[in-house]
């Protein structure tokens, strides 16, 4: 394993030799190794010690079956892989296809967004008899997930005799999901350790499948994962354990307010900050505490923000405190998950937060399913059009909270295509400018099973503004009472009543039929809003 790490502490450097030098008397290693779930809270809580599987990644000598099925599915001349997944069953198969993806294989598409205009694209473009379709759900009842399958179920029904040749799952042992797929007669059921989390899982099942399928070397992967366990190993010492580095630098930055990391990727790793996204928003940000991760957004510099700079071997570091995570060849990628894994664990027991559970994700869940049960009469939504003459003023009174040291969320339950992320990034420039914050970009619903754990857990200091569209289609999702449509709209309802619950300032635009295409124009309001703000 070749991964490198370059900390520049500056004068938090005292603390973090501190934290090494305790852990070293604590034998926190060994105790880690041992799933002595007492590093985090003694008593110990529930789901910790159960949740260490990651800890030995999947074995080099263990793909063999994985590579076997591939070749078999491959001979078959698959065109498309489709992945039906949120979260953690859906981000480390979108690194792993960006960084290897191998032009004469299939081509993987993630389907992670309940915007219809996003799924009819998908269901009309790929041909079923040459796409596999993989249903990934850890807890086999994830709602998205399951209704991504109910709509491609009923299309590869329609277009084949046999639909089930075209799908897998990958899923916990007795997960409903793995029971469906032996009812449905799926083409395989891979089944995953139950002891690892969803947002810790890159390196089993719900990673490696899909990236063998668009060419990844699952040896070569695997060989640098276990090379960086082996580098972070029960009897190395903490001064030269490589996530225990890391994770005592995340955790004492953040005591020391340089809690916001903001990443600067070599082009090969690109995507790669989306996947650490989840991991350390999701496992830190809890109980008033966390560390923000800027993967998409805008975040000039600032004593707030710590950049990480990723690349190959040769990449600069930033000056000041910082951190750099360099690699001699893509497949240390394997080797740079764990040691993130680790060290992102560590540093939960730094900040005395419980890495391995997600509590207030399950409350926008909740929400979400009420708004879509009962209406959306219950619920008081703050939402906003263009041509409203008000909506000036809502904007200006929403993002004036915002200030330095604190950051904006922009919540885009819209279609993720390029010109949109372009829209988007041009309205966070704006925003940065104008309020000093941090400005972070995430797509609806897949951040609400990433980032929305910080928002609603994290410390305050967080302004949101959701902006959603009126989708050109809706689809009815087979096999259910609901549409596309109003799931992603009882979404939207029902994440900002659990920002309300939590006291976060929050407001949704709605763009209306034009969608995406009036992003300029919503952009020329904030300005109008912000430079009055600014004046007054």
């Amino acid at each position: 394993m070749t991964v490198a790490l370059e900390i520049d502490a500056g004068d938090v450097q005292p603390a973090i030799d501190a934290r090494l030098a305790s852990w070293s008397e604590s034998g926190f290693a060994r105790r880690l190794w041992d799933h002595d779930a007492t590093l985090w809270f003694d008593p110990p809580r529930d789901e910790i010690a159960n949740r260490l599987g990651w800890l030995c990644p999947g074995s080099s000598d263990g793909s063999d079956a994985i590579n076997e099925f591939v070749a078999a599915a491959l001979d078959e001349g698959l065109t498309d892989v489709v992945l039906l997944g949120m979260g953690g069953s859906s981000l480390a198969p979108e690194v792993f296809a960006s960084v290897f993806h191998d032009s004469d294989g299939p081509k993987l598409t993630v389907l992670d967004s309940t915007h219809p205009d996003v799924v009819v694209r998908v269901a009309n473009t790929v041909n079923p008899a040459t796409t596999l379709f993989i249903v990934a759900s850890k807890s086999g009842t994830t709602l998205e997930t399951m209704s991504f399958f109910h709509i491609l179920w009923d299309r590869a029904t329609t277009a084949l005799d046999d639909p089930g040749s075209r799908f897998i799952a990958i899923t916990d042992p007795d997960s409903q999901l793995a029971r469906l797929g032996d009812e449905r007669e799926f083409r395989a059921v891979f089944l995953a350790p139950a002891d690892v989390g969803g947002r810790f899982s890159a390196l089993i099942e719900f990673g490696l499948v899909p990236a063998a399928l668009v060419g990844v070397d699952l040896r070569r992967l695997l060989t640098g994962a276990d090379a960086a366990a082996f580098a972070c190993g029960p009897d190395v010492d903490v001064d030269e354990n490589p996530a225990l580095r890391l994770g005592a630098a995340l955790g004492e930055f953040a005591l020391a307010g340089r809690d916001k990391i903001v990443f600067d990727p070599d082009p090969v790793f690109a995507s790669f900050p989306v996947w650490i996204e989840q991991l350390v928003a999701e496992s830190l940000g809890k109980d008033g505490m966390g560390i923000l991760p800027v993967a998409d957004g805008c975040a000039p510099s600032a004593p707030d923000r710590l950049p990480f700079t990723i690349g190959l071997s040769g990449a600069t570091p930033a000056e000041g405190p910082s951190v750099a995570m360099t690699m001699d060849d893509a497949y240390d990628l394997g080797g740079a998950m764990y040691i993130l894994e680790m060290a992102t664990a560590a540093a939960g027991a730094i900040l005395g937060v419980h890495p391995f559970d997600q509590p207030d994700v399950q409350l926008a869940k909740s929400l979400a399913h009420t708004a879509m049960t009962e209406g959306l009469g219950g619920f008081d939504v703050a939402e906003w059009t263009l041509d409203d003459d008000a909506t000036i003023g809502n904007l200006r009174s929403l993002l004036s909270s915002a200030a330095p040291g604190g950051y904006v969320a922009v919540q885009a339950y819209l279609d993720p295509t390029g010109a949109t992320a372009q829209r988007l990034d041009a309205i966070a420039d704006v925003i940065a400018e104008a309020t000093g914050a941090v400005v972070t970009i995430g797509y609806g619903p897949r951040f609400l099973h990433s980032t929305g754990q910080f928002h609603k857990g994290g410390p305050d200091g967080g302004v949101f503004l959701q902006i959603v569209d009126r989708p050109t289609r809706d689809l009815d999702v087979p096999e259910s009472d609901y549409s596309l449509g109003e799931l992603i709209t009882a979404q939207s309802v029902g994440d900002q009543a659990a920002l309300s619950d939590r006291n976060r300032p929050v407001g949704m635009v709605n763009l209306g039929d034009a969608g995406s295409a009036d992003l300029p124009r919503l952009k020329e309001m904030i300005e109008v809003a912000m430079s009055r703000s600014v004046d007054q």
